[in-house]
């Protein structure tokens, strides 16, 4: 599944679930650390993901580190 097609299938689920700043509940994981959060949409596309210091801090990721999320809808 392409990029598109997630940020696609998040905007549906959006539509569906309408909640404030059209975010997005998710169950997000790096690696072996999962938490919940929220997405919220960015203009021109996409949606941002907000990664707790704590989560950084466990995985050891870093400001401008990329890494592979799993993302859940809830």
């Amino acid at each position: 599944m392409s990029l598109l097609d997630e940020s696609g299938e998040i905007f549906l689920h959006a539509m569906e679930n309408p909640r404030g700043f059209r975010s997005v509940k998710v169950e997000a994981r790096i690696g072996d650390v999962t938490w919940r959060t929220s997405v919220f949409p960015v203009k021109g596309g996409g949606y941002f993901l907000p990664v707790k210091i704590d989560v950084c801090r466990k995985t050891a990721i870093v400001e401008g580190d990329e890494v592979t999320v799993e993302l859940k809808l809830l």
